[in-house]
């Protein structure tokens, strides 16, 4: 069996409909709540769209947009050059998406995938963002 190089194992990671971002979407369809998926008008393509509360919502990974967590604080070892380019250009792009949203008039609320394993956590965000 043929050992994967580090930018195939890379490939195969998604970046739409992972499981943090279908647990987002599975509990506001139970809370009776319509929405919107990976709008391509909107600045960055939010995850989820609430247009009737004019509200963006991004689920992200800690690892690939450097939350200030455990998962988010990990180190590539190879190439590593490459990688924290690769980290800042992510984290930069997201806050330059956040600021246009915002001057367009959108609320914009970013979810963090460690933030999503702690009990209670999503049901307290998202009733906030919808209050």
């Amino acid at each position: 069996m043929k050992k994967k190089s580090g930018s195939e194992i890379m490939s195969c990671i998604k970046s739409k409909h992972t499981k943090p971002e279908l647990a987002v979407r599975s509990f506001l369809h139970r809370s009776g709540l319509r929405f919107s998926l990976h709008r391509k008008d909107l600045p960055g393509r939010p995850d989820v769209v609430l247009p009737r509360w004019n509200s963006c919502l991004f689920v992200n990974g800690c690892f690939w947009h450097r939350h200030n967590c455990k998962k988010g604080r990990r180190v590539v070892k190879n190439n590593a050059e490459f990688w924290n380019k690769k980290f800042e250009d992510n984290v930069a792009r997201d806050r330059r998406n956040r600021a246009d949203l915002r001057r367009k008039g959108w609320n914009v609320h970013t979810i963090w995938e460690c933030q999503i394993e702690k009990p209670g956590y999503l049901e307290k965000t998202l009733k906030k963002i919808i209050e």
